[in-house]
């Protein structure tokens, strides 16, 4: 599976972005999908998941009610829908898969990463 992450850029306190994440090769129905991102001298962080097969999400408690994950299977594309956003939301953000059943919120259980979209607020 090879991920192409898109979407970042500079954006007032406030305002909002759409992060893509467009998969090729197979997405199994038991995959998750996840956004992490990495904010400059911090660890890489969970943010958001869905489930392929039936679209379930899961997201860190920072993000809930701000941000939106959803894939459409027919382009194999996952989406980050980010509003409100904060200066704290600064960082790479990095689209990442895994194959194991069940959802998944830490970095070593994904097996294919992205190459990283910068989002950068400003207050």
């Amino acid at each position: 599976v090879q991920l192409q992450a898109s979407g970042g850029g500079l954006v007032q306190a406030g305002g909002s972005l759409r992060l893509s994440c467009a998969a090729s090769g197979q997405i199994r129905s038991h995959y998750n999908v996840a956004w992490f991102r990495q904010a400059r001298g911090k660890e890489r962080e969970f943010v958001a998941v869905v489930r392929w097969s039936d679209g379930d999400t899961g997201y860190t408690d920072s993000v809930r009610g701000r941000f939106v994950i959803s894939r459409d299977n027919a382009k194999s594309t996952v989406y980050l829908q980010m509003n409100r956003l904060k200066p704290e939301d600064t960082a790479v953000y990095y689209c990442a898969v895994s194959t194991r059943s069940g959802f998944d919120y830490v970095k070593p259980a994904y097996e294919y990463w992205g190459q990283g979209t910068l989002v950068t607020v400003s207050s």
